[in-house]
């Protein structure tokens, strides 16, 4: 797989799945939380009609930053809130995470972060173009209930994630590979199985595979 540049927009043409560009990159993902709720993102793939998902914070890292400058970073664009690195938790946990989308395949080697803080209201004038495009809306969901939700909740395991951040002879747990998809990736040996919450995210409720 070639490695390419970070890259911030896509036109979100659908192409076949065999003819997808697969891009690489790093990123922090933050999961912000009062305790009881926890901040994400609603999510969609527009070239998948009906496709929801809900995700946490950040993105890719732009060159020469560190991880917890990512993170900051991607805090203040996506939800306004402006902190110092010293406030985040973690690294808590590391992975690889396979995004299989209409338009593109995009690998991200990802770090996460926990930051611990009062609800706030969220203020989303800072979002990119794409981000306009595909983010649907914002809540403060309550960490008990994600396993409940109708759309899935990526990643899998965050209210475990959360607890884990009170305990740090478990950070960084490394999970290693995961797909995370609307369009599954075809996989050789020793990929995983993409990720399939409570409801699907592909066309007509059917679940990758």
């Amino acid at each position: 797989m070639t490695v390419s540049p970070p890259y911030r927009s896509r036109d979100f043409t659908p192409v076949p799945a065999h003819r997808r560009p697969h891009r690489t990159r790093r990123g922090v993902r933050v999961v912000v939380t009062d305790g009881a709720s926890t901040l994400l993102f609603r999510d969609t793939d527009p070239g998948v009609p009906g496709s929801r998902w809900w995700m946490t914070p950040g993105g890719g890292m732009d060159p020469g930053e560190t991880e917890p400058q990512t993170a900051v970073r991607e805090l203040a664009e996506e939800t306004g809130l402006v902190v110092e690195a010293s406030a985040l938790i973690g690294p808590v946990m590391r992975r690889v995470v396979v995004h299989g989308y209409s338009d593109q395949v995009c690998e991200q080697t990802e770090a996460f972060f926990v930051l611990r803080v009062s609800r706030f209201e969220v203020d989303t004038s800072a979002h990119t173009t794409d981000e306009q495009q595909t983010l649907v809306g914002h809540a403060w969901l309550p960490v008990q209930g994600l396993a409940d939700q109708h759309d899935p909740v990526w990643p899998a395991g965050l209210a475990g994630l959360i607890a884990n951040a009170a305990d740090p002879a478990t950070w960084p747990g490394d999970i290693g590979r995961v797909e995370e998809s609307t369009v599954p990736v075809t996989r050789g040996p020793g990929w995983p199985t993409p990720y399939a919450g409570p409801a699907s995210a592909t066309p007509g409720g059917r679940t990758p595979s």
